[in-house]
């Protein structure tokens, strides 16, 4: 008879990539899912899942948190594995190198970030590789705003190559927050990517309702790209930076992919963004126009106190350029159509859930990576680094059925898997419930899943999963976190040597 590990016994057990849906057991053995089934042998521990779905860990494609406690936050979302793949690092194999050293409670990655090659390239400044650092680096906006010459576009491209051999998993394409961009360099970049056969992970140019520089502007140039280069253009948040113009964004993403072009896309489940208050797109003179919302919009998130006017943001941006700012770009508590352009975003067909996670800082501003559980009273950061696929499943599968169940499950797990598998091999073990396939499970009861977090309360843990499983070891059991738990491991292309 067989010895296991672990056996999960008597759940609903969803496999997204077969369509297997049964009540089975799930044996694990040494990390690895070693049975599904009807399973007879005995095990070290037992978890009873009767009533219980068992499912493949989530996978996170777009998070900035990369820390303790961002971990912790997520792995109550039902997330076990969480990568930075928008804004990315720089130098890839410090990064990892460091990750490793401190222990991660979640498997982790990380693209190439194509915007700090820039600022290495184009200014003097030494920045760190997180969202808070690239807004510190727009006090020098020489990279923000310039096309680079010829032989800084050389460099720029030999910094972001360096990265995808150090094992990135992509190149990290947050163009927006580089508008001047030239699209010699935007095209060099996306022909590295093809030619490594890796995604850019895209932040679209242009985020507006108003042409010229509209956000269907963006997506017409993002989907040439991929057209003229052969790229894999993956689409960050396409609901916030589509705005009010996600149908006919859609539209245009469906086109692309009916012709065959590798063009993919991801959203959150929320009508408010995040981002850092020295964004450019901020500063344009025509922001309200262009946005369709005014500066009150603008909310800063460690103080929780609205913007009052452009003065106001202009001064912002002088002296804490790295702050970090909530966006409040659709009102879908009270206005229905609204609901319906975020539906559009989020329910697109082959689309990923991915949240877009922020990091925790603390009331005074500073960004908080310790050990406390609870986190602080005063730790905030976006309602999503808390509870996006726990609201998404609650809200569009549970509550209001308009997902199917083994829809919502892929578009947490085997969606995000496929996006990463063409330049990953390791993915193809992972956003899927088999044998022979890592041991990331969530076990979630599905008369409770349900998101606590808000705009009010953004530390909230969601409610609902059960036991969290990331390779095989526990990170939840019982509802309860396991503080000590450190079983990430990363996520990581071949590194070159």
């Amino acid at each position: 008879m067989n010895r296991y590990d672990l056996i999960i016994r008597g759940g609903r057990v969803l496999d997204p990539e077969t369509a297997f849906d049964a009540i089975a057991d799930v044996a694990v053995k040494d990390g690895v899912i070693a049975a599904v089934g009807d399973i007879a042998g005995s095990a070290e521990a037992i978890i009873d899942a009767k009533g219980l779905v068992v499912t493949p860990g989530f996978i996170d494609l777009h998070a900035h948190g990369q820390s303790l406690p961002a971990d912790r936050m997520q792995a109550f979302d039902g997330v076990t594995t969480t990568l930075e793949l928008e804004v990315g690092v720089l130098p890839v194999a410090r990064w990892y190198d460091e990750q490793a050293a401190q222990g991660r409670t979640l498997n982790y990655g990380a693209a190439a970030g194509w915007v700090f090659g820039r600022i290495a390239t184009m200014t003097t400044q030494q920045t760190a590789s997180s969202v808070a650092g690239m807004g510190e680096a727009m006090r020098d906006k020489r990279w923000v705003e310039e096309v680079a010459t010829p032989a800084e576009t050389a460099e720029i491209v030999e910094r972001v190559r360096a990265g995808l051999e150090q094992g990135g998993l992509g190149v990290a394409f947050p163009n927006a927050y580089a508008p001047g961009t030239g699209v010699k360099e935007l095209s060099e970049l996306c022909s590295l990517a093809a030619r490594h056969n890796v995604p850019t992970y895209t932040h679209i140019a242009y985020m507006s309702n108003v042409d010229p520089r509209s956000s269907v502007d963006a997506y017409t140039r993002l989907i040439g790209l991929a057209g003229s280069t052969g790229a894999h253009m993956h689409i960050c948040h396409f609901n916030s930076t589509s705005l009010q113009d996600i149908e006919r964004c859609a539209e245009l993403v469906r086109t692309a992919q009916a012709q065959g072009l590798k063009v993919t896309v991801e959203a959150y489940p929320y009508g408010t963004g995040s981002t850092v208050v020295g964004a450019e797109f901020f500063a344009d003179p025509a922001f309200c126009q262009r946005m369709g919302t005014g500066y009150e919009a603008i909310e800063m998130v460690a103080e929780r106190r609205r913007l009052a006017d452009r003065e106001e943001l202009l001064a912002r941006q002088q002296r804490e350029p790295g702050a970090l700012v909530l966006i409040h770009f659709l009102d879908v508590a009270v206005n229905q159509r609204h609901r319906e352009l975020l539906d559009v975003s989020v329910m697109y067909p082959g689309g990923a859930i991915a949240s877009d996670a922020m990091p925790w800082i603390l009331g005074n501003g500073t960004l908080y990576t310790g050990d406390a559980w609870p986190l602080p009273d005063d730790a905030v950061s976006h309602p999503r680094s808390s509870a996006t696929f726990t609201k998404f499943l609650h809200d569009w599968v549970i509550e209001r059925k308009a997902v199917p169940l083994m829809e919502g499950i892929a578009k947490c797990t085997l969606i995000p898997a496929q996006i990463l598998g063409a330049s990953t091999p390791s993915m193809h073990r992972k956003g899927r419930l088999q044998t022979g396939c890592d041991a990331d499970i969530a076990v979630l009861d599905l008369a409770t899943l349900k998101d606590r977090a808000d705009f009010l309360n953004m530390n909230r843990p969601s409610d609902g999963v059960k036991h969290l499983l990331v390779n095989g070891a526990a990170v939840i059991a019982d509802c309860t976190l396991l503080r000590d738990a450190r079983p990430g491991r990363p996520v990581r292309r071949s590194v070159t040597s």
